[in-house]
Formats: structure tokens, sequence, C-alpha cells
């Protein structure tokens, strides 16, 4: 069995990584693609290796020399690789290709190397390693059938989104029989490429042999083993984190502060978004206008303002929308003078964007404090921050003592900022809601922010709402913030929100029920002291254990992201979050839990 890899072209999308070396010689985690290549090669008796040069090939030939592990390196030379695709470099190869059993690997792939054993075990004689298709993925894809022979290969110009679920990414990895190669694919590409010329894709053959109806090549579909196709910086980019050394990956997830949709099967129990909204409906409804809403502009702040008011039933003039609660808690700090209060551990885009803040940590386990810690808290400032339920903690304070502290700092004439993004989840939370006409008017103290995006289960879509009788703040906030701060997928969103109001409430329901279970299930890790929450997440003590390397363990042996806390401002011991997501998933977080 010998090894074909087509590493000839210039590598153009990647800009400056390949400026002065071709694309093979790209090092991810220290080490080389044709290196991580071949490594995986050669272990399975690799009888010669054949690769096709170009582009800053004396580099690639220093690199390797004319054997790798004792393994033979022929070269075969394209000379013309600025004009011509991968046709005419496999095309120069050809005379090889006849000679023996053949693996045929792109030189821009990363992999984990059991693919290449899958390859080698598998009985067929000609097959094609395919994955089935990711929203990530990029280029050719085919269709199989029962038998797992390939029906048709469809390039991206004959590409439907409405056939997603029956299409298979090809790989790049092949695994051709001396026959299949004499008989069927050698003949076919020399007449195509006299035919059609130099400037096609090998896999273009294949397409018309397949076609053909000969039933000569098989997929080998993957199984959740990973790999990566680097064509850009992107691409890179994301090959460099899914094949990071195990112990670095949570942290460098941890720094992404989001995009994990690109990560298939990484479970997110950090970010803490609603699992159970929005219905298959509303996201039908949405996908209908969604070419629509692309192409239009949104609209301004005052229209905003109206959807927003509809959907909680205040005024306008009371109401102001965000892209996302971040953006409205950076804007309201201009609008208050003088040191608030806060507890922690806390929400950190509170203690960054606020820079007169008077911290402080409650001495009760678990950081639990009531209505006389934060009436205490007021007395030496001009109000207070108050997250309801708390976050990380989910301490949270009943409607009747948030209403006796507002008619004390009434009286005083102290500001309350109250968070309430996490309020829907609580036992009674719709009810405890300051976020209503009555409330408002009757505290023009008060200021009640909420994230749509944490309880509505649509972070992507960057929406948050704030609200108070105090209009001249609102109206600062108006002024001040971009005239379309939010895009139009979610201006859709909240004209369309309340036909679903029922469904949300249902799902808030559900969140409650998941979330007691998971409680429960977490008080049997031996490890773990959680905490009663009255959120979609529960915090954690660490016994024993080391809160940063649970995250690490979890997210590189079971792909679990989870929130370490212990790097909270004033936290001394281990913590750590996990969100409430659905039945499935917190059971999968239970059983990993309890293998570390």
């Amino acid at each position: 069995m010998q090894l074909l890899i087509p590493a000839a072209g210039m590598g153009k999308r990647l800009g400056a990584e390949t400026s002065n070396k071709t694309k093979a010689m790209v090092e991810i985690g220290g080490k080389t693609l044709i290196e991580r290549c071949l490594d995986a090669a050669v272990t399975n008796e690799i009888s010669r290796i054949i690769l096709i040069v170009g582009y800053q090939k004396e580099k690639l030939k220093n690199l390797l020399g004319n054997d790798y592990k004792g393994v033979e390196i022929i070269y075969v030379e394209n000379n013309d690789y600025a004009s011509t695709n991968n046709i005419y470099s496999v095309f120069l190869a050809k005379d090889y290709l006849i000679e023996d059993d053949t693996i045929l690997i792109e030189s821009d792939l990363i992999f984990d190397p059991k693919i290449l054993n899958m390859v080698f075990k598998n009985k067929a004689e000609n097959i094609a390693v395919v994955d089935k298709y990711k929203a990530w993925m990029d280029g050719t894809v085919v269709k199989i059938n029962n038998d797992f022979s390939i029906s048709h290969f469809i390039p991206k110009s004959s590409f439907n989104y409405d056939q997603v679920d029956e299409y298979y990414k090809t790989v790049n990895i092949y695994k051709f029989s001396k026959d299949f190669l004499n008989n069927f694919y050698v003949p076919f590409l020399e007449a195509y490429a006299k035919a059609f010329g130099d400037n096609e894709y090998y896999e273009t053959v294949l397409k018309v042999i397949v076609n053909l109806d000969m039933r000569q090549l098989y997929a080998l579909p993957l199984d959740n083993e990973v790999w990566y196709e680097i064509d850009d910086i992107q691409d890179l980019d994301n090959a460099a984190l899914l094949f990071s050394n195990p112990d670095e990956k949570y942290d460098l997830l941890s720094k992404r502060y989001g995009g994990y949709w690109r990560y298939e099967q990484l479970k997110d129990f950090c970010y803490l978004v609603n699992p159970f909204f929005p219905p298959e409906s509303l996201n039908n409804e949405i996908k209908m206008s969604l070419s629509k809403l692309m192409q239009s502009y949104p609209s301004g702040q005052n229209v905003q303002a109206l959807l927003a008011a509809k959907m909680f039933s205040v005024p306008e003039s009371f109401i102001a929308v965000g892209n996302g609660a971040a953006e409205l808690i950076d804007q309201v700090t201009s609008t208050i003078e003088g040191r608030l209060g806060l507890f922690g551990p806390t929400f950190e885009e509170y203690t960054a964007r606020f820079k007169n803040i008077d911290f402080q940590v409650p001495a009760e386990e678990g950081f639990r404090y009531s209505k006389k810690d934060i009436l205490a808290l007021s007395k030496e400032n001009v109000g207070v921050i108050l997250i309801n339920p708390d976050n990380p903690s989910g301490n949270f304070i009943p409607y009747k003592d948030i209403i006796s502290i507002l008619e004390v700092f009434k009286a005083e004439d102290k500001v309350l900022i109250l968070d309430e993004s996490f309020l829907d989840f609580a036992e009674g939370g719709f009810d405890s809601s300051l976020l209503n006409m009555d409330d408002l008017q009757k505290f023009p103290n008060l200021i009640v922010i909420k994230s749509i995006g944490k309880s509505y289960g649509v972070g992507g879509l960057r929406l948050g709402v704030i609200a108070s009788s105090n209009t001249e703040i609102i109206n600062k906030l108006k002024i001040s913030m971009p005239i379309w701060n939010i895009n139009s997928v979610a201006e859709f969103y909240l004209q369309i929100i309340g036909k679903y109001i029922n469904e949300y409430k249902e799902s808030c329901d559900q969140m409650i029920k998941a979330r007691a279970v998971l409680y429960r299930d977490l008080q049997e890790i031996k490890y773990l002291k959680p905490y009663k929450s009255e959120a979609n997440y529960i915090f954690c003590k660490v016994i024993e254990k080391n809160s940063h390397q649970i995250a690490k363990d979890l997210c590189s042996k079971y792909s679990i992201l989870i929130k370490d806390c212990s790097g909270k401002e004033n936290i001394d011991d281990q913590y750590i979050r996990v969100a409430v997501r659905d039945t499935f998933d917190n059971e999968y977080l239970i059983k990993s839990l309890k293998s570390l």
C-alpha cells in the first residue's frame, strides 16, 4: 500500500501563513500538517510515499528529505502549480498510481490518526471517508445508498440546503485498489484531463465514475472522529483549538466567549441559555422571513422600544432595547453618579463597567444574602445593584422583600438596579417581576435590566431590555446608543414573540423541573456541594478537588464546558457553575462528573 499526497498548491487564502512556505508546512501545536499526516500513515505499513510538490517545493523537500521514518518518499513535481488544479497534480502521478493500492490524503487536512486505522481495516477495496454534513463544512458532498456505496457526488455549485440531511462531506481521505486505479480511475482521469483541461479537481473524476452507477466506490462514515480541512486563517484557528493539548483546551475555549456552534460535539454547560425555547414553530416563522430580514435594515430605537413595550405591557417611554443586556449595563453607567453596592461573586460585566463599586462578599455559606444585608449594603452608597436570582450563586430575594427595599430606597433617594435576567426560571418568577407598569411607576428610583437572549433561548440574537419610569434616564440611553444597535432578525423576534408566550411559560416550567432533578443528582457527587438555585444554573462548592482541573478534565475527556468560578473576585475556595440543560445532557454531565 502506497500513500499519495497532493501538496503543490499555494494556499493563498492562508495569507501570511503561506507567504514563504507551502500549506502542508503550516504548524498546529508545534507540528506541521504534513508531519502529522505522515506520523499517522507510516504506522500502517505504508510501502512508499508519493508527494506531489510545486509551490515552495525545495523547502518541503528539505523538511522531509528522501524518506520519513524509513519509508521512501518519491517527489512528483507540478511546476504549473499556479495555473492548474489538483486534477493535474494527480495526473502527473498516474504512472505511480497504477503500481499499487493507494491511500490518497490531501495535504491541508488535520485528523485523528484513528481515521486511518479505520481505512486500513475496512474490507471495501475502494472507499471515501465521509462525515455527516455540518454547518462549518465546505466543498464536495456525497449521498450514499443503504449498502454504503456512493450514489452521488455533489459539487458546491449543486449544493441544495433542502437536502442537507442526506449529505455527507468528503473528508478527502481515500483508499483505492490497484485494480480500480488501472481499470477505472486513471483511464477516466486521462480522458477527463484531455477533454476538460487541467483546472479541475480529482474528485470530478470520481463523480463521473459514480454517475455511471458502477458501485465501485463506498463510503466510510465517521462516528465523532475529529478532523478539519484548513483553507483559511479561520480554519487554522478552529483546527488549532480542536487539536490542542487536552490540558489547554478548556482555557482556549473559554477565551472565545462563545461561537461554540462550530464544535458539534461540545456540550455547553457554561453559557446560560434556555434549552427548552424557542419552539420549532417560532424557528420556522423566522426561517420563512430570514432572507428578507438579512437584506433589510432594522428599525430605529423608537420602534424597538414600541415592540419591547408591547412585550412587557409598559409605556414605550419606560423602556429601551439593547444589543444584549451587556450593552445596557455599559450604557447605564453614565446615568448613575456616586458609588453603588454590589454583592459578589457576580456577573463580571457589572464590575467591569461600573468603576465606583462597593464590592462585598457575603459571609454566609454559598454566598447567601437577604433583605437585611441589602439594606446594610446601601447605607454608605447611593444605591445597590441586585441580580435576582444572583449569578453565579443562584441566591434569590422574594418579591415582597424587594418591594420593602424599594420603599426604603425611595424614602432615602437611593437607586436600585435590578437585573431580572434569570427571574422567569424561579418558582413563581412571573409573579415576582418588577418589569411592569405599576411597580415602575411607583418606584422611579428602580431600573430593571433583563436579558432576552438568556431567558428566551436566543443568546445569538443579542437582545436585552432596560426599563424605568425615570424617563430622563431612558431617553438618555436611547440617544447614546447607536440607531441600529440590534439587527432585523432580533427585531422580528420581538415582533412575533407575543404569539408564543404560553410555550415560553411551559419552557420555564420544564426548566424548573430539570433543575430540581439536576440538583438532586449533583448531591450524589461526593466532591461537590451544590446550592439551591432559582435560576437556570446551579452553583457548587468543590471539596478536595480543584475546580479548574475538573473543568479541564470535563472538556478534554467528555467535551463538556462548565464555568470554573475560582477566578472570580474575592473567592478563596473552589467553585463551579453548571447550566441546566435537557434531561439527556444533564444525565451525561452527571455520569461524566462521577467518572472523574
